[in-house]
């Protein structure tokens, strides 16, 4: 196999790269943001490395390396190695067959998008729409454009949007690692440098090695008080403590959600009132099934929103794309790094929309 690794500033310019390098066969084998230049730590320019490969075909001489595969041992390995690579092209092939029926210029768009992990149902739906507009207009050129309209039209329907005026309790709950304390920093520092507004912190993670001491220096950097509560008494002291203050944001333990006793220790704790909003946080890294899964475990919970955080570590939308339209529930924020308050958008329908052309749309002009 051929490697090359490529740098760029967005995950697109990379693909550009890696195609103009390996051409459109090549593999994506791994993808994570890094940090260049700066001046002792400060001034860092992010960037995406990409490392990509190609299959090359393997010289005749190499069958013949001698002594290479003696050991019983290595031929089981080396059969293992055959069957593996005869499982990967009989996939491939699976793939490519449910789109046979396609034109060539459908089943490229289609490609694009599949990279992006969304669901093959919804790949042969938007392959069915892009065939009659294509049966009817012929017109290789717009393609992309009537998909990324098809792709966008459900996201475009949902309410998105962050912190309420009205609203007194911000909430955020989610998994462990998915960046909430850092997310709550964030969301609170807009608040208090561009609006003036008087904020304070609740956290009830006490489970985590660090998580307080966390929350209590972003409090002192932002001049903000804090409560660590335990139980639903110490809560309700909390908030009454903090009666006079705009809004009180609540940081919650990352716990596996995936087990319905952790989602309820924490509704016993917080008091999930009618003057309060809750944003569901979760890693663009995850899985969409992992995402489902700890969704579905707060049935029980009135959400508001979503929050997608480390959306600069991700190589596909796909996941956050279909939680939100099978969910029906938009997006709050996005955040793209560790800098506070710098790395968060408040999710609106054109964020949204840049954020996810980002990923399938490098040549169209929608």
């Amino acid at each position: 196999m051929k490697m090359k690794k490529v740098t760029a500033p967005s995950m697109p310019e990379a693909m550009k790269k890696v195609r103009a390098e390996l051409g459109s066969d090549a593999v994506i084998l791994n993808s994570k943001v890094i940090y260049t230049g700066g001046f002792f730590g400060l001034f860092k320019t992010k960037q995406i490395e990409v490392v990509a490969g190609i299959d090359q075909t393997e010289p005749a001489a190499a069958k013949e390396s001698p002594g290479l595969f003696q050991n019983p041992g290595h031929e089981k390995l080396e059969e293992e190695i055959r069957e593996l690579k005869k499982l990967m092209v009989n996939m491939s092939a699976s793939q490519n067959n449910r789109f046979q029926h396609l034109p060539s210029p459908v089943v490229n768009v289609l490609s694009d998008y599949q990279n992006q992990d969304l669901q093959d149902e919804w790949l042969l739906e938007l392959g069915a729409y892009l065939h009659e507009k294509w049966r009817q207009e012929s017109d290789d050129e717009k393609l992309y454009d009537w998909a990324l309209s098809y792709f966008l039209q459900p996201v475009d329907q949902l309410a998105h949007g962050g912190v309420q005026a009205d609203k007194k309790y911000i909430s955020l709950i989610g998994p462990t690692g998915v960046g909430k304390t850092t997310t709550i920093a964030k969301m609170a520092a807009k608040l208090v440098v561009e609006s003036k507004k008087k904020i304070a912190f609740i956290t009830t993670d006490t489970y985590r090695i660090g998580a307080i001491e966390q929350l209590k220096t972003y409090a002192q950097l932002l001049n903000v008080p804090i409560e660590v509560v335990y139980k639903r008494q110490d809560f309700d002291e909390a908030a009454e403590k903090f009666s006079d203050y705009d809004h009180i944001f609540i940081d919650t333990a990352g716990r596996n959600y995936k087990e319905i006793q952790y989602v309820e220790d924490l509704m016993n704790t917080i008091n999930f009132n009618e003057d309060m909003q809750t944003f569901l946080v979760l890693s663009m890294t995850s899985k969409l099934q992992d995402m489902q899964a700890v969704f579905s475990q707060f049935g029980d919970v009135e959400l508001d929103g979503l929050i997608f955080t480390k959306w600069d570590e991700s190589a596909s939308v796909g996941p956050a794309y279909h939680l939100m339209t099978n969910s029906g529930l938009g997006a709050a924020y996005l955040t793209t790094g560790q800098a506070v308050p710098e790395d968060i958008k408040e999710a609106n329908p054109a964020t949204i929309r840049e954020f996810l052309k980002k990923g399938v749309n490098p040549y169209g002009s929608s």
